[in-house]
């Protein structure tokens, strides 16, 4: 199939999944077109298959905000007439989907264009329930042809904000088993931790939600028990406050700013643990992708997390904010070899058993042969 993908090209997670899906999708044979205004942080333009198409909005006096929504939607159309696309999918409803059904409108009068909203959070939890944005982020779902959602609880999440209770499957993240593995023998980790101490690693965008500056917190509380670096990965917002505590709390020796990177999963499995504090989280990619290289999770129970990690099987769940909670889980993984060895185990089997792509992508291949072919029913 030819498909046309939009996402956030930014380091978060929609961006990511939206990317690794058009790679997967690609190796699979399909015909994958991004369109966004820049480059996906993890998307190679150079894979087989994968075409980028950069969306340029004008910067005329008249216009107080560059009207991206209309220059995307332009695009789109373009892009769907020139390379004869089956169908968009957009990642993040505002304002992708509204994007996505103007270019139907376009392309009308020539052919059908059908459209898929993938949503994956914020997009409901926060800025769908914004009363400026809350009806066209409703009518934008409605007008979907096909909607899905990474979680369980995102479902649940919709129908209670926007009062949508069918048609919307329910298609989880994923991640390349092949890719992201474990090393058991962590033998990069050397570069990060010289002197042998077990290394912690946190993976976000640093915004508040994040609670980035739990993860100082919680190292330090572990440093009181045992030796242990932490790896930050990612910018954003609280990257600066972030840094401030560290050498507040006297541990910035012990912790290393990485900022964004490319390859997490070359990174990922030099670590034993992997911190997830977040306030709210619609699923857990970085936890899954986590137990996917055998590094276990120490995670919050919020949102979508425990569709994704089994509490004290293949990671643990605390309440957000329990800084001292978490870091008595760390600490326990990171001084029990047997308890970590066990837990990492589980985790790596059961990110292969549920969540591999090769499980997931087939899902999506399925609604989108049901959506060109106009099959979509409730869910």
């Amino acid at each position: 199939m030819n498909i046309g993908i939009t996402c956030y090209p930014t380091y978060g997670g929609s961006g990511i999944v939206a990317t690794e899906l058009g790679m997967e999708l690609a190796a699979r044979g399909h015909e994958i077109h991004f369109i966004t205004y820049a480059n996906p942080i993890r998307l190679d333009p150079g894979t087989p298959r994968i075409h980028y198409h950069e969306v340029e909005v004008s910067n005329y006096p008249l216009f107080q905000y560059p009207p991206y929504c209309l220059a995307l939607a332009s695009r789109m159309a373009d892009v769907a007439e020139a390379y004869s696309l089956d169908l968009l999918h957009v990642h993040y409803a505002v304002p992708h989907s509204i994007a996505a059904m103007l270019a139907q409108q376009l392309m009308a009068p020539k052919r059908r264009l059908p459209f898929i909203t993938t949503l994956h959070g914020t997009d409901i939890t926060l800025v769908g329930a914004d009363p400026s944005y809350f009806a066209i982020t409703k009518f934008s779902i409605e007008k979907s042809d096909g909607v899905t959602a990474i979680s369980n609880y995102l479902r649940q999440e919709t129908a209670k904000v926007f009062g949508i209770v069918s048609g919307i499957r329910v298609i989880t993240n994923f991640v390349n088993c092949d890719l992201y593995h474990p090393d058991r023998d962590k033998s990069g980790a050397a570069a990060y931790s010289p002197d042998g101490e077990k290394l912690l690693i946190h993976l976000s965008n640093f915004r508040p939600v994040k609670r980035a500056l739990d993860c100082i917190r919680i190292l330090a509380e572990v440093r009181r028990k045992t030796p242990a670096r932490l790896l930050m990965v990612g910018d954003g917002p609280d990257r600066g406050p972030a840094e401030h505590l560290a050498r507040e709390l006297q541990v910035d020796r012990h912790v290393l700013f990485l900022g964004k990177q490319n390859h997490v999963e070359r990174i990922i499995p030099l670590a034993h643990v992997a911190l997830v504090p977040s306030e709210m989280e619609s699923f857990g990619l970085v936890a899954l992708e986590a137990m996917a290289c055998g590094v276990v999770p120490v995670a919050t129970r919020v949102g979508g997390v425990p569709e994704v990690v089994t509490d004290g099987e293949d990671g643990y769940l605390e309440a957000p904010r329990d800084i001292a909670a978490q870091a008595a889980r760390v600490t326990a993984l990171l001084t029990d070899d047997a308890l970590h060895a066990r837990m990492a185990g589980a985790g790596r089997w059961n990110a292969s058993e549920r969540f591999c792509a090769e499980k997931i992508i087939p899902q999506y291949e399925r609604y989108y042969e049901e959506v060109v072919a106009g099959r979509v029913g409730g869910t």
